[in-house]
């Protein structure tokens, strides 16, 4: 990996702001975002997060081949977050499994820019649509963790109703925004794009950095959690990865034949959503720690998949 590329993504002013937010609470300082103001900010991550994601389907080539590539992206954004939950749940409760378990099954967007360029670098072609898949991936995982956690709170209740839960699970403020932002976003022309986008775009990474600011001061608060579990959250935040990530490089090839696709594939696979999950977990799930999911995505996952993960999952596509 280029020490260069991965320095440039180690200094990238969110993930800089999220530390910034972590050391003002070390520290004892008075810094906070308004909590309105924080929960807006959630909103209109999301809100800008699908309308993107709708305009690049909504450009996309939609053949066979590419619908199978998009049906695969889905796939893997529902089974991670089923297998990884019930891997958490025993050991740190209903609400955080369910937040990590969405984390780990959505996408890191900063992980995927990181990977055009490493591909970019070596000279190694990708399909434009991939964009779309790591758009479309966002959505279900934050389904599937709302709904096991709508399971196992109304189970406790004795009030299991399925119909109920898919209910509310699609009805949950965060997920409604995510997927009508999409539709919204598909349906728009280029031209009605363009004209909001200033707003869903040009100012995307200023609140970037200011949710991960409050990100940061809200998990500096409770990185106590984050220790107190022991080795567990650390050891998942590398090795679950590893497995995704690993397994992708190798299962892709059966729904795509370019290499570039199938790197994508394995570290969409692999990486965990630092944005949207938590910008949706504040409002879906709020008493999960953040103090757990935020630093497990981003100060462990993050890092080991720009460091060892991207040259290994490209090492096992070009073996097989």
């Amino acid at each position: 990996m280029n020490l260069d590329l991965l320095l440039d993504n180690l200094t990238n002013p969110a993930l800089l702001f999220f530390l910034l937010g972590i050391i003002a609470v070390q520290l004892k300082s008075d810094l906070a975002i308004p909590k309105n103001s924080a929960k807006f900010i959630s909103l209109y991550l999301l809100f800008s997060i699908g309308f993107k994601g709708g305009q690049e389907l909504a450009h996309s080539n939609l053949g066979w081949d590419i619908v199978w590539i998009l049906l695969f992206g889905v796939f893997l954004a529902t089974v991670v977050p089923l297998y990884t939950f019930f891997i958490i749940k025993k050991k740190l409760g209903v609400q955080n499994a369910g937040a990590i378990a969405a984390a780990y099954g959505s996408v890191s967007a900063v992980t995927f820019v990181t990977s055009v360029s490493f591909l970019e670098m070596q000279n190694i072609d990708f399909g434009g649509h991939m964009v779309a898949v790591m758009a479309l991936m966002e959505a279900p995982a934050i389904i599937v963790g709302v709904l096991l956690m709508s399971f196992y709170k109304n189970e406790k209740t004795g009030e299991v109703s399925f119909s109920h839960i898919v209910k509310h699970s699609f009805t949950n403020g965060s997920v409604l925004l995510i997927m009508g932002s999409l539709v919204i976003g598909f349906l728009a022309s280029e031209k009605q794009a363009a004209g909001i986008s200033p707003f869903t775009t040009d100012i995307f990474k200023g609140f970037l950095a200011v949710f991960l600011l409050d990100m940061g001061i809200t998990s500096g608060k409770k990185l106590a959690a984050f220790w107190k579990n022991g080795s567990f959250p650390l050891v998942f935040a590398v090795v679950i990865p590893l497995i995704n990530g690993v397994v992708v490089s190798y299962l892709s090839r059966y729904v795509t034949s370019s290499h570039g696709d199938q790197l994508l594939f394995a570290i969409l696979a692999a990486s965990a959503s630092y944005i949207a999950v938590p910008a949706a977990m504040k409002i879906a799930a709020p008493k999960a720690n953040p103090g757990l999911y935020l630093p497990m995505a981003l100060a462990i996952t993050f890092p080991f998949n720009i460091t060892l993960g991207l040259p290994l999952y490209m090492y096992i596509v070009e073996y097989f």
